[in-house]
C-alpha cells in the first residue's frame, strides 16, 4: 500500500485529493495547524476524516515537518499548504512566492535530515 503525505490537507485542495488518494487504496496522512478552532470540516464532509491519519505540523517549524515524515513514512508527498487568506496573497504577491519558497525549502530540508526518498509535488495556489 502506498503512503501519501499531504500538506495542506483541511483546504479545498487538499481534502479532494485525499479523498481521491484514498479510492486509489493510499494510506493517507496530512499535517494541519494547530488552532484554537478546528478546521476538519471538508473532511468530514467529504466522509473521510475517519480515514486518514492527521499530524500537527507547522511548514516553518523543521522538528515538527520531521515528526510529520517520520510518522508517516510517505512514498509520495504533496505540498499544499498556503496562505490561509487568500486576499493576502493578491495585496502582497511578492511576500506570497517567498512564503511558497520558504515552505519548500524547509520542506525538502526535513526530508533530508531523515534521509528520505519520495516523490514530491509541490502546487501552487
Amino acid at each position: 500500500m502506498k503512503r501519501a503525505l499531504i500538506t495542506g490537507i483541511t483546504g479545498q485542495d487538499g481534502a479532494y485529493l485525499a479523498d481521491f488518494l484514498l479510492k486509489k487504496g493510499y494510506k493517507v496522512y496530512g499535517t494541519y495547524r494547530r488552532l484554537s478552532t478546528p478546521n476538519f470540516w471538508r473532511l468530514q464532509y467529504l466522509g473521510i476524516f475517519d480515514n486518514i491519519e492527521l499530524v500537527p505540523s507547522d511548514l516553518i517549524d523543521s522538528g515538527s515537518l520531521v515528526e510529520a515524515l517520520e510518522a508517516s513514512h510517505p512514498d509520495e508527498i504533496y505540498n499544499l499548504a498556503a496562505q490561509s487568506f487568500v486576499g493576502a496573497s493578491f495585496e502582497q504577491p511578492s511576500g506570497e512566492g517567498l512564503v511558497i519558497d520558504f515552505e519548500f525549502t524547509k520542506v525538502f530540508d526535513s526530508m533530508n535530515d531523515v534521509w528520505l526518498v519520495v516523490k514530491f509535488y509541490l502546487f501552487c495556489i
